[in-house]
């Protein structure tokens, strides 16, 4: 008699429901909206653009200013080598140093009486030249000290 249809009694054609059974009312709903899913918010992470790096600019002029002028000592304070050359800058006392014999050099920078580094620290005022020669034993090993003293100056 009764069939059954998506889980509802349903009467079969041409017969009655019984009154004393009950029957389920069905009604339709309203079709619901689905709410969209919610778009997930990320937060932009900020960074801040770092400046850009500036180069170092090199002037001629303030390396120059750091330069020393060469002295040039004059005649009666003028360093006599016992050879007979006479110096009276430290450009000169390099040239003298290339060409000096050990034993010339050895008169003049015995012991702990250093000839040169008198002259240079007394008549030239270059102290720190002064201190390097006291410890040079060669002509060479002098040529060496002077020369690296002479880039200091504006020559």
């Amino acid at each position: 008699m009764y069939r059954r249809f998506r889980s509802l009694l349903v009467p079969q054609e041409g017969r009655s429901v019984p009154n004393d059974m009950p029957t389920k009312k069905t009604t339709k709903k309203a079709p619901t909206k689905k709410a969209a899913p919610k778009k997930k918010v990320t937060a932009k992470k900020v960074t801040k653009k770092a400046a850009p790096k500036k180069a170092a600019k090199r002037t001629p002029s303030r390396a120059k200013s750091k330069r020393k002028d060469l002295v040039y000592a004059d005649n009666q304070s003028s360093f006599w080598v016992s050879d007979g050359q006479v110096l009276n800058s430290l450009m000169a006392l390099r040239d003298a140093l290339d060409e000096m014999e050990k034993e010339v050099y050895l008169y003049h920078a015995r012991g702990e009486q250093n000839d040169f580094s008198v002259w240079v620290s007394d008549v030239l005022c270059d102290s720190k030249c002064a201190s390097d020669l006291v410890k040079a034993r060669t002509p060479r090993s002098a040529k060496t000290v002077v020369v690296r003293h002479l880039k200091l100056y504006s020559v």
